[in-house]
């Protein structure tokens, strides 16, 4: 018998098939990584790059931002966690505790960023509504 892995002879119960964990954790990374990604480390990795994005460009709690800028360093508004509307009926996406309102300024496409607040609490509507 040899490690699955490393190709090493392997000494021990016949149903072993990796030397050892070091070996047994490599061939699953290595497995994981070259399998073509599932649908939810997809939305996961997206999220987390929005969030990162919108984090980055809002560093005063609100900001505003060219749509293009945003979108060239991977931002995709299609993913978000939850939204919050306005009493002027303005709906912001947001990612976690980061959000964003799409608007029109001077011809331009711009994002307005803001940050959760604890007064948006008792009107929050998740994505799946």
């Amino acid at each position: 018998m040899e490690c699955h892995f490393c190709k090493k002879k392997i000494d021990g119960r016949s149903d072993k098939i990796f030397c050892d964990v070091y070996c047994k954790s490599s061939y699953h990374y290595k497995k994981s990584k070259e399998s073509i990604p599932n649908f939810y480390k997809k939305v996961d990795s997206h999220l987390k790059l929005n969030r990162r994005l919108l984090k980055n460009y809002n560093k005063a709690g609100k900001s505003t931002i060219r749509t293009a800028e945003l979108v060239e360093m991977g931002f995709n508004p299609n993913f978000f966690t939850h939204y919050w509307k306005n009493k002027k009926g303005d709906v912001y996406l947001f990612v976690y505790e980061f959000g964003f309102l799409r608007i029109t300024e001077n011809g331009k496409e711009k994002y307005v960023l803001i940050k959760w607040q604890k007064f948006m609490e008792n009107k929050v509507s998740t994505s799946s509504n």
